[in-house]
């Protein structure tokens, strides 16, 4: 069993805090509500939760689950989640920001746990999803959209030759 000092503490919130303020430069830089401090305090508020349970856990010997911890955390980040997507005029608005904040929560609970590479892995990830995948999916949906266009054209001049005869 790892005992923490306050050292590795101080370690695994400030990592939580600088992972989870990282996707929120993106999602900033999107344009959208949830950013820095938001993404940035839930990935802490996980860490510390989960550090919290590590550390009642060896202090005081209880035969807990850390995992409890976790289950509960991911509980409430589909909570909070679910009440940032909108669905208006037929458009699902802020799904990809509530999947950042969930993710956000993830990071922050392996930073909890003491997995740093895995946290920094996922960090990284969770950028170029937000980045260049965001990117090829605009492209991918201006391709789909402009062949649409184009077929409508095609069955609209169709019916125009058609009425004409």
């Amino acid at each position: 069993m790892i005992i923490m000092n306050e050292l590795e503490i101080l370690l695994r919130l400030v990592l939580a805090l600088f992972l989870g303020a990282l996707l929120g430069v993106e999602r900033v830089h999107a344009g959208k509500s949830a950013g820095i401090r938001t993404l940035g305090l839930v990935s802490l508020g996980s860490a510390f939760f989960i550090v919290i349970s590590i550390v009642v856990l060896e202090q005081y010997g209880y035969a807990a689950d850390p995992l409890r911890m976790a289950a509960s955390i991911v509980s409430g980040i589909g909570f909070l989640g679910a009440g940032m997507i909108i669905f208006q005029n037929d458009h699902l608005a802020n799904l990809t920001t509530a999947a950042g904040v969930w993710v956000s929560a993830a990071i922050g609970m392996a930073v909890g746990f003491g997995m740093y590479f895995a946290s920094i892995l996922v960090t990284v990830l969770v950028i170029i999803t937000f980045t260049l995948m965001w990117n090829f999916e605009h492209r991918i949906r201006n391709h789909f959209l402009q062949d649409k266009l184009n077929r409508k054209e095609e069955a609209d001049s169709k019916k125009e030759t058609d009425t004409e005869e």
